[in-house]
C-alpha cells in the first residue's frame, strides 16, 4: 500500500477545503442553522412532540444526515471530476498508484469533510435545542459509514459526469428529494399505511432512522436493518468503482 500517495491526495483535497473555507464549511453550516431557526424554534415551538421528543430536537438527526449526504456526494464528485476536466487525472493514472489508493485518497478526504461538517452542525444544534445522544458509538458509526458510503457514490458520479450540469443533476433531482421524503422532518409513522410501505423503498429512510435511533432510541426501521442496508449500499458502490477501474470507464477516453 502506497501510503505516501494516499496522503498526498488526501492532503491536496483537504487543502482545497481550507482554501475555500466559507464555501466548503461555513455555507452548509449556516444553511442548516437556518433550518433550526425556522423549523426548530419558530415552527417547532408550536408543534406537538413526536414520540415524546420535542420537534426541534427531533429535527437534528435528519438535518445532520441531509447535510452529510449532500456534502459527501458534492465533495467526492467534484474532487475526481475536476482532475478529469482539466486533464490532470492522467498524471494520477500514470503514477505508481493503484486504483484502490486513488479511491482511498479521494474518498477519505470527502468523508473527512462531511464528518467535520456534521460535527460542527451537531455542536451548532446544541445551541438551539436540548440534545440527548443515548448511543454515541452508534451515532459515530452511522456518521462515518454514511459519509464514506456516499463519498463513494459521489466518486462514481464524478466519473460518470461529462459536464458540470451532469455533476449536479443527481444530487439535486434525486438525492435531495429522497432525503426530504426520507423522514428528515417527520416520522414515517405519521403517514398513511400505503405511503409507509412505499417509503421503505427509499434508501435514505434507513440512514435517517438509524441515526435518529442513536439519539433518542426511536426509529421508523429496526436499527439492525438500518446498519445492514448502509453496509449493503457501501458494498454496491465499492463493486461499481471496482468495475470502473477494471474497464477504464470514462477514465481512459
Amino acid at each position: 500500500m502506497n501510503f505516501y500517495a494516499i496522503r498526498a491526495i488526501y492532503q491536496f483535497e483537504m487543502g482545497r477545503t481550507f482554501r475555500t473555507l466559507i464555501q466548503s464549511i461555513l455555507s452548509p453550516v449556516l444553511s442548516t442553522s437556518l433550518y433550526f431557526i425556522v423549523f426548530g424554534s419558530a415552527i417547532g415551538s408550536r408543534m406537538t412532540d413526536i414520540q415524546g421528543v420535542p420537534y426541534g430536537a427531533f429535527l437534528v438527526p435528519g438535518l445532520i444526515m441531509l447535510s452529510i449526504l449532500t456534502e459527501s456526494i458534492s465533495n467526492a464528485s467534484f474532487g475526481i471530476y475536476f482532475p478529469r476536466f482539466i486533464g490532470t487525472i492522467y498524471e494520477v493514472l500514470s503514477a505508481p498508484v493503484s486504483p484502490l489508493e486513488i479511491v482511498i485518497g479521494y474518498v477519505s478526504a470527502a468523508a473527512s469533510k462531511s464528518i467535520m461538517i456534521g460535527s460542527i452542525i451537531l455542536l451548532t444544534a446544541s445551541l438551539f435545542v436540548d440534545l440527548t445522544i443515548m448511543h454515541p458509538f452508534t451515532m459515530a458509526l452511522f456518521l462515518v459509514l454514511t459519509s464514506v458510503t456516499f463519498s463513494l457514490f459521489g466518486f462514481i458520479i464524478g466519473i460518470w459526469a461529462d459536464s458540470w450540469e451532469k455533476l449536479q443533476i443527481i444530487p439535486l433531482l434525486i438525492i435531495t428529494p429522497l432525503t426530504f421524503l426520507g423522514g428528515s422532518f417527520y416520522s414515517i409513522s405519521m403517514l398513511p399505511a400505503l405511503w409507509q410501505k412505499l417509503t421503505l423503498f427509499n434508501p435514505v429512510v434507513y440512514l435517517i432512522s438509524g441515526f435518529r435511533w442513536s439519539f433518542y432510541e426511536i426509529a421508523d426501521v429496526n436499527v439492525g436493518t438500518s446498519l445492514a442496508m448502509t453496509a449493503l449500499f457501501l458494498l454496491v458502490f465499492v463493486g461499481i468503482i471496482s468495475w470502473i477501474f477494471k474497464t477504464g470507464y470514462r477514465l481512459k477516453k
